[in-house]
């Protein structure tokens, strides 16, 4: 009878391997790094429910059977109900998936090529610039001022807040930092779990080297997660820092120095925008963020709202203030 179960459970294993093997949108998944795969699966769902009015999801939408009448008509749909820029990642997962449906062998190579010949969304929301927003320098200071209190959880949110400004890093690569990926004889950071799998160096300048041995201190040097949990009592850990964990932390942190609310994302938009800000090359900043195309990079610069609020400013009305 154990014999029989397990043969039992075996078989359903095997099946189980060998449909999720066939199914695109789990192939397509697969093939992205951890940090993509929940957006793009939500991107998917938006569309399987576009198509099917709501009755099935990415999972059991039959991808293979879209053609280019479906998918200009999903085109159409994206752009009226998304910004640019949401509709094109929406855009990109059906790409994605579709092509996935035509290496599994349900659609024809010419199927396919049509199906993905869409143009890309074009517009964008005046608001979609000024999304998030850019720390102030003080802002960074009572947040530092806050960790350096001598304890060990002090020692690694400094670092880690120095860390996701200086170095522009996502949530995720903070969160995937491995002491293996520092070079501390030339002050350098080997991101290697970047998003869409890209691997890039970015160069530490002399207060994040400063602040890294300070963590190092602390933590030691032993391999592993270069973040990594502290418990109450402020006893260290090994095991590495969650992405919500250190969206929680930062919260806190913000909260304790009586900054204004902000995300992890924020200080890598501050990352990107003070370096525009101080003249630096877009396509150098586009590298040392991650970007594949300067036009991502070009929605973190604040040059343009200043240079209108500048513009303005030149108008002069003669009006005494009544109240």
């Amino acid at each position: 009878m154990t014999n029989e179960l397990a043969t039992v459970q075996q078989t359903a294993i095997v099946t189980f391997a060998d449909n999720a093997s066939r199914n695109p949108a789990l192939v397509y998944l697969a093939s992205l790094s951890e940090s993509s795969r929940r957006p793009m699966k939500q991107s998917l769902d938006v569309i399987a429910s576009i198509v099917s009015s709501g009755t099935v999801d990415a999972l059991t939408l039959p991808w293979g059977q879209l053609r280019f009448e479906h998918t200009q008509a999903i085109r159409s749909k994206l752009a009226e109900s998304y910004s640019a820029a949401t509709a094109n990642r929406h855009l990109s997962a059906l790409r994605g998936v579709l092509k996935d449906s035509w290496r599994l062998g349900y659609m024809s190579a010419e199927e396919y090529q049509r199906a993905i010949d869409l143009k890309p969304v074009k517009g964008e929301k005046a608001s979609q610039a000024e999304k998030g927003r850019h720390l102030k320098t003080g802002e960074f200071n009572a947040l530092l001022n806050n960790c350096l209190d001598g304890s060990i959880s002090g020692a690694r949110d400094a670092c880690m807040i120095i860390f996701a400004y200086t170095c522009g890093l996502r949530r995720a690569e903070l969160a995937a930092l491995q002491i293996a990926d520092i070079d501390t004889d030339n002050c350098t950071l080997t991101v290697k779990h970047g998003k869409g799998g890209k691997e890039r160096v970015i160069p530490m300048v002399d207060s994040t080297c400063d602040v890294l041995a300070d963590w190092l201190v602390k933590r030691g040097n032993q391999p592993g997660e270069l973040f990594t949990r502290v418990l109450k009592g402020d006893n260290l850990t090994a095991k590495g820092l969650t992405e919500q964990a250190i969206y929680t932390i930062f919260a806190e942190r913000a909260s304790a120095a009586g900054v204004k609310e902000f995300t992890p994302h924020d200080m890598r938009r501050s990352f990107a925008g003070d370096l525009l800000d101080s003249g630096a090359d877009i396509s150098t900043v586009a590298k040392l963020m991650g970007h594949s195309s300067v036009s991502t990079t070009a929605r973190y610069d604040r040059r343009d709202a200043k240079a209108k609020r500048k513009a303005v400013q030149a108008l002069h009305v003669s009006y005494t203030k009544q109240f």
